[in-house]
């Protein structure tokens, strides 16, 4: 980018400080965090910083082989802003915006346009993503679920199994005695419903905080592992298709609970697609993923590998989405509303981050993972309650 374009960036007012040069206008905006990009007059792009690559995902190079409107429909938001900015020629921001295209999906986003007299018609436009503090929050409520039905698998488990195998075994006596069959079928239903009652209690007791083995896992043979499952089993009429990076290297995580966990997405995938038409795409890459801060550590958690599950299914219910892991929400007929709260729950004790995007034709369930560790302080980055690393 020329000095001259960004000359205005550099009043010959701005003294800097103890008699150092200012940077080049360009070297300020590849130094910012969030993504910064320069468009002309047709909307073409002519300067993108690393967080604007990274946000759309593309190089400077290809960005600049294309125009916004490549990116994201005409109708978008962020084009009525950028005719605001040239228009009144002064700086125009807007805020919640969903971008959203076949190749590019980003909701609560901010965006700030400002003119550049130099270049007629163009405009330095800076993004802000909230789709990374919403997931944050998201998070924090997903896991403040799981310890409630953490809590509650406790409770069910001291406060009624032990009653429960009380009336089972009264009901067994009953029926042995009763002479009369209205009778003895009263007696083997109360055992029936006391035998669902305890599984249904069993699997809460999923939730609770047992310790977990962490360990480098290679995430491949686990989706592997989950596609053969599901192609011998509930997906045989459906079409599977692997999306992968043969270069990320290992997850930091817990083989079984991840099968579990994949196998799970994998499953109501299945069940939410058509059966004649049904796709369901497992696909791995690696992103510059958030840091999370982890209590009781000064640790910056990086959660770079992403593995994804995505059907062209109906899509979740927008009544359903913002408590989709909550314990006992299901959109199933006869379903109990414990898997994905279950999922939610082992991705957190591994030290992960799990978000779904969902609309009609897509849904993406999307994990954030973090890789092994290479220090010998590796546990503290992932340790939390109920977390144990495991030993070599």
């Amino acid at each position: 980018m020329s000095d001259v374009l960004f000359s205005r960036l550099r009043p010959d007012s701005v003294r800097p400080a103890r008699n150092q040069p200012l940077p080049d206008a360009a070297a300020i905006l590849s130094a910012l965090p969030m993504p910064a990009v320069v468009l002309d007059a047709e909307n073409r792009f002519r300067y993108a910083n690393p967080a604007a690559e990274i946000f759309f995902q593309l190089s400077l190079p290809s960005l600049a082989t294309l125009r916004l409107g490549d990116l994201l429909p005409e109708d978008s938001r962020l084009f009525a802003l950028l005719a605001q900015v040239r228009q009144h020629e002064a700086p125009v921001s807007d805020h919640d915006l969903l971008l959203d295209s076949p190749r590019l999906h980003r909701r609560g986003v901010s965006a700030h346009g400002g003119p550049l007299p130099e270049m007629p018609g163009g405009v330095v436009l800076t993004l802000q993503d909230g789709s990374t503090a919403q997931m944050m929050n998201r998070q924090l409520n997903f896991l403040g679920a799981a310890r409630g039905a953490s809590a509650m698998a406790e409770m069910l488990a001291h406060e009624v199994k032990n009653p429960l195998s009380g009336i089972r075994g009264a009901a067994q006596l009953l029926e042995q005695a009763a002479t009369d069959d209205g009778d003895r079928e009263l007696c083997q239903l109360i055992q029936d419903e006391a035998d669902r009652i305890r599984g249904l209690v069993d699997r809460m007791d999923m939730f609770s905080d047992r310790p977990v083995e962490l360990g480098p896992v290679n995430i491949h043979q686990v989706l592997d592992h989950v596609k053969r499952v599901a192609q011998t089993g509930f997906a045989t009429h459906l079409r599977m298709v692997e999306d992968y990076d043969p270069s990320l290297p290992q997850v930091w995580g817990n083989r079984d609970q991840l099968v579990q966990v994949l196998l799970n997405l994998v499953k109501n995938a299945a069940e939410a697609v058509d059966p004649l038409g049904g796709e369901i795409v497992l696909s791995t890459a690696y992103h510059h993923g958030v840091r999370i801060a982890v209590p009781g550590s000064r640790e910056r958690v990086h959660l770079p590998l992403q593995v994804s599950v995505r059907d062209n299914g109906p899509g979740i219910p927008e009544n359903v989405r913002a408590t989709l892991f909550e314990p006992f929400v299901t959109t199933k007929r006869g379903g109990q509303g414990l898997g994905l709260a279950l999922v939610a729950k082992l991705v957190a004790d591994q030290g992960g981050l799990i978000e779904c995007d969902s609309r009609p034709g897509r849904t993406v369930f999307r994990l954030s993972l973090a890789m092994p560790p290479s220090a010998p302080r590796r546990a503290e980055a992932v340790k939390g309650p109920g977390i144990r690393p495991k030993g070599r």
